[in-house]
């Protein structure tokens, strides 16, 4: 990770630049960073939400995480539910920490910031599990996932308005090193 430094994030403070990142990792347009700046204001309300960044020495941010204890009261649980319970695997959606966003910086990817991010955040979770949703594709976020003791609970999953459909992973907590 050379002098990436993890730690505390006020996201809402820096929503900006983390959107920022996500806009170069993720492809977002001018629009979608708009929409999910208010999406990521209104989670960080949420009971237990929090967020780490990843910071070069002069305070840029390169990465970002952020996460919550899942509500089945969430629009993101009520979409995913019918499919998870069409697997049998809806009850990993009680007692579990959801990973919201993971996003790094692509000039700073394969240096373990995601890794270390994701580790950091669910290390201090309560829950026993954690899930999270990606784009239904080999990437290399699904490859780290795995080896961290992510599995598909549930795919394709459809979300409104996403164009590609996405697969619901879970582990269980700690996840692996």
């Amino acid at each position: 990770m050379d002098d990436i430094v993890v730690g505390p994030l006020d996201l809402a403070a820096r929503v900006d630049d983390a959107l920022a990142v996500q806009a170069l990792a993720f492809g977002l347009t001018a629009d979608e960073i708009g929409v999910r700046r208010h999406i990521v204001l209104r989670h960080l309300t949420s009971p237990g939400a929090r967020a780490l960044g990843a910071t070069t020495p002069g305070g840029r941010l390169v990465g970002f995480v952020y996460g919550m204890p899942n509500d089945r009261g969430h629009w993101w649980s009520g979409v995913v539910e019918p499919y998870l319970r069409a697997t049998g695997t809806d009850g990993w959606l009680d007692n579990a920490f959801v990973i919201t966003e993971l996003h790094v910086h692509p000039d700073f990817q394969k240096r373990r910031i995601g890794r270390n991010l994701i580790t950091a955040l669910t290390s201090s979770a309560n829950e026993p599990r954690s899930i999270l949703s990606a784009i239904d594709t080999e990437s290399p976020a699904r490859a780290l996932y795995r080896t961290l003791g992510y599995r598909d609970l549930a795919r394709p999953v459809h979300f409104p308005s996403a164009p590609s459909p996405y697969v619901v992973m879970g582990a269980p907590l700690p996840l692996l090193g």
